[in-house]
């Protein structure tokens, strides 16, 4: 039956996905910007239907992201939340790996909606970059989402911080807010299995603290839900 399941998925999600990211790039080529945005988020709450229809993965969320310009550091287990984060966030801005944005057509519409790009291989130069693409979508008042990992960690355990999360916090000035996640025991890369994702939303990092206090703070509360699966 899983086996079943995950067929079924695959052949919804990555069937019905091309169709999405080329209206999404024909609307902005049109000048269509709002109808563009709102393909691609409603790509990713496509990604949540199939997940829930076809594997029988929910999604249950604690907590609220409060409004405003906020900096949202995401625990990042599989890629299910990474998919998941523009349907969800309300129009959010996402670091992401530069790699993903070199994708053919898809690379070029995340882009154009808010990725930022990170390449860690190119220090100082490249955190500037980042530093002005993510003020300018927070002046839009759009938050930002942050995995600041770096990369997808097993369920379980715990990682550094990348050192340019720091550097962001303490040049935008923005609260942060933590959010744990258990996707990784369900959502693995080949063969995905039943049960329920838990969003919990942590408390809110005010700006303008110590690097220690802040990365104590976030991993915490990022690495609440890493015990036993839901």
């Amino acid at each position: 039956m899983i086996i079943a399941r995950n067929i079924l998925f695959y052949l919804a999600f990555y069937l019905g996905s091309p169709v999405y990211v080329l209206l999404a790039a024909a609307q902005f080529a049109l000048g269509l910007n709002d109808a563009f945005r709102n393909t691609v988020e409603a790509w990713s709450r496509f990604h949540v239907t199939c997940a829930r229809i076809f594997l029988g993965i929910r999604l249950v969320v604690e907590g609220q992201i409060p409004e405003g310009p906020i900096l949202i550091a995401m625990k990042h287990q599989s890629f299910y939340e990474a998919i998941n984060a523009p349907g969800f966030f309300g129009r959010p801005a996402v670091f992401a790996k530069a790699e993903l944005t070199r994708i053919p057509v898809w690379g070029r519409v995340g882009q154009r909606y808010g990725l930022i790009a990170v390449r860690r291989d190119q220090g100082a130069s490249a955190l500037r970059k980042m530093l002005a693409a993510a003020k300018a979508f927070s002046a839009e008042g759009r938050p930002l989402v942050i995995f600041p990992e770096g990369t997808r960690v097993p369920f379980g355990q715990r990682r550094e911080l990348q050192a340019g999360f720091a550097g962001l916090y303490k040049l935008l000035g923005l609260p942060v807010v933590p959010v744990a996640a258990n996707s990784g025991p369900l959502y693995h890369r080949w063969l995905k299995r039943p049960g329920t994702v838990i969003y919990r939303i942590g408390e809110t990092i005010p700006p303008g603290l110590a690097r220690e206090e802040v990365e104590a703070r976030v991993q915490d509360a990022m690495n609440a839900l890493n015990g036993p699966a839901a």
